[in-house]
């Protein structure tokens, strides 16, 4: 039996999942203990997990798409620098609904709102650690994911808009 392993146009990354949603699909990178990453990718087709952990992974994932309530709970590799742990520790703790702007988390965390998009650009968990959910002052969008345009700000809006934000 042949395993798909789905590859990103580009990027040079292999997914032990990739699930599909509206507009863009969530490629999984796993091993049988820990996520390593969760990546937005253009929209696709689906590819079947590989491991019982992308399994559970896409089942999350899935199960966020279709109830933006939804609490993830995967085991997720540590990575990062101290300042971008603190970071994403921030951002994981905005609810559901809620919003935050760069400038808020950073005066949290005494520093600067550049650095809080950076950390928040080197996110390597999307959706599960919500980066979608940090906007500019005033409520602008921002960037999301290191862009500042194309198919991925069509991805922070959706996600926006799917958790009633």
């Amino acid at each position: 039996m042949a395993v798909i392993v789905a590859r990103s146009p580009g990027d040079g990354l292999d997914y032990q999942a990739v699930v599909a949603a509206p507009g863009f699909c969530l490629g999984v990178q796993c091993d049988d203990d820990e996520v390593r990453r969760i990546s937005f990718l253009p929209p696709g087709p689906e590819v079947a997990p590989r491991n019982a952990l992308a399994a559970e992974a896409a089942r999350q994932l899935t199960a966020y798409l279709t109830d933006a309530e939804f609490f993830f709970g995967l085991p997720l590799r540590p990575s990062g620098t101290f300042f971008q742990r603190r970071v994403w520790q921030q951002i994981a703790a905005i609810p559901t609904h809620q919003t935050r702007a760069y400038g808020e988390i950073a005066k949290a965390l005494h520093n600067a709102p550049r650095a809080v998009g950076q950390a928040c650009g080197a996110n390597p968990f999307a959706v599960v650690v919500p980066c979608h959910r940090v906007l500019a002052a005033g409520g602008g969008l921002g960037g999301f994911a290191r862009q500042n345009g194309g198919f991925l700000l069509d991805v922070k809006r959706w996600l926006l808009a799917h958790e009633g934000c």
